[in-house]
């Protein structure tokens, strides 16, 4: 199996030294990556169209964080790669959702070869559409991540985000948008839409979630005040998410948005609805 490494070295937890300790694990274990050192989406795109010509069945690590992963996600071709991660992220969520606890965790993994079938979701805007791992958020989840200071990402990490919500709990704003489903509608002031149990670090939000499996679930915060959301993060944080009478739960393989609210996926923001979103199964094999 041809194999790749993508390496980007403005990853949060990025090191020249745990880098060339990763590689020497690697290649102890006989795996000899190609390395592609990249820097932003267009890099990541390119090599991917690289992959994608020079090897029908690719095994791509991603040293990287889950904006790095998504890159990767959105660029490989469907039903062809075996992808693996290397944790080198600022919160590494999607790595904490298939179990990785470390760099030595993970090329462990990839020595022995155990695989799932990852499935993704699809977001569809009227002339581009994108791919993820983890979650879409719609809304005030969706304006957090638009306004996260991107060098305040760098120095504080998760704490960036933190500041840009409590940004948005000064400037409290009441727009809410429809979510439709094969269950109806239904009128939201945040919506995030599942493929994975975790959110934001380690926060269960969604636990019967899993990329592993197909289907998508919605996590709606009906109301728009903010008590609700106080106490939803308490919820949160307490990890009793999965229980909140404050966050309703919709299961469905497709949804529709309608409104004019920011939306981010894995942690990036994209853009704004109208938007549709939908499942990919068996995108690729995960090792695991």
């Amino acid at each position: 199996m041809k194999t790749f490494l993508f390496v980007n070295p403005t990853s949060g937890h990025h090191s020249a030294e745990r880098l060339q300790t990763a590689l020497k694990l690697l290649r102890s274990s006989s795996v000899n990556p190609e390395i592609f050192e990249v820097c932003n989406p267009a890099e990541i795109f390119s090599c991917c169209a690289q992959i994608n010509t020079a090897s029908e069945h690719p095994l791509v690590i991603v040293a990287g964080g889950d904006g790095t992963i998504n890159a990767v996600v959105n660029g490989l071709e469907p039903g062809s790669a075996t992808l693996a991660v290397l944790p080198f992220g600022t919160s590494n969520v999607f790595a904490a959702e298939i179990g990785i606890k470390s760099i030595e965790d993970a090329i462990t993994r990839i020595t022995t070869g155990k695989t799932e079938s990852l499935s993704v979701g699809v977001i569809k805007f009227q002339e581009r559409s994108l791919r993820f791992l983890l979650m879409a958020g719609i809304g005030l989840d969706g304006a957090v991540v638009r306004d996260v200071w991107p060098l305040g990402k760098k120095i504080l990490r998760q704490g960036a985000y933190a500041l840009s919500a409590l940004g948005k709990a000064l400037n409290w704003d009441k727009t809410t948008f429809t979510l439709i489903s094969s269950h109806g509608e239904t009128i939201c002031h945040t919506a995030i839409i599942c493929n994975a149990s975790r959110y934001g670090g380690d926060f269960v939000l969604s636990p019967h979630s899993s990329p592993f499996s197909p289907g998508l679930t919605a996590v709606c915060i009906v109301g728009s005040d903010r008590k609700t959301y106080l106490l939803s993060a308490i919820d949160l944080f307490n990890r009793n998410a999965g229980k909140s009478i404050r966050m309703s739960r919709i299961d469905s393989s497709q949804f529709e948005i309608i409104g004019n609210l920011p939306i981010q996926i894995d942690g990036d923001f994209v853009g704004y609805a109208p938007a549709c979103i939908s499942e990919l199964p068996d995108f690729a094999k995960i090792i695991v």
